[in-house]
């Protein structure tokens, strides 16, 4: 397990905590062939929280649910906008659990990464 973290890390170095867990988890049984393969396409595809973050303090200067539309929630995204980011109080919302929005978006994209790496055998 201690090869299979620093195997990872090699490949996402700037993948951290709960993210870098839940990564270990699924893709522990990866020859380094199919895990260089899901690190890039998995890299190409999640959102970094720290541009969550900031993409939701730009709802204060009136483009609010520009971080819901990166996050494919275009529904969400649209309210946000129509309705100020419901009064900011979503946005202010958002801002205090943008750690979390990005990680469950990002483990969306790791399980259809991993789902689509493993039709393809």
């Amino acid at each position: 397990t201690e090869n299979h973290m620093s195997r990872i890390y090699d490949f996402m170095p700037d993948i951290q905590g709960e993210e870098m867990l839940f990564l270990q988890k699924l893709t522990q049984e990866y020859s380094d062939d199919k895990l260089r393969k899901f690190a890039n396409i998995y890299r190409a595809r999640r959102r970094d929280p720290m541009l969550i973050l900031l993409l939701c303090l730009v709802g204060f200067v009136g483009f609010a649910g520009i971080h819901r539309f990166l996050m494919n929630q275009i529904g969400m995204g649209i309210l946000y906008l129509l309705t100020a980011g419901l009064c900011l109080i979503g946005t202010i919302v958002d801002l205090v659990n943008y750690q979390s929005l990005a990680f469950n978006f990002n483990r969306q994209i790791a399980v259809e990464v991993h789902s689509m790496l493993a039709s393809e055998r």
